[in-house]
């Protein structure tokens, strides 16, 4: 993983931490994959991983785990 990928990911997740809610933390995680997408770059395995797993606990969490 490049040095500018993992400096993303702490950025991300310094933000996810202030979140409580999953929703949101998705929300900003899904903002930017929208960003490589519109520039017609490649996601990044690594936020592809963070949004299936972003997407697992927005499903527990409606549903009450």
């Amino acid at each position: 993983m490049s040095e500018q990928m993992q400096s993303e990911i702490a950025e991300l997740n310094s933000r996810f931490d202030e979140l409580d809610d999953p929703r949101a933390q998705y929300a900003i995680l899904k903002d930017r994959i929208n960003t490589y997408r519109s520039r017609g770059a490649a996601i990044p395995e690594a936020l592809q991983r963070m949004e299936r797993r972003l997407l697992q606990d927005c499903l527990q969490e409606s549903q009450g785990r």
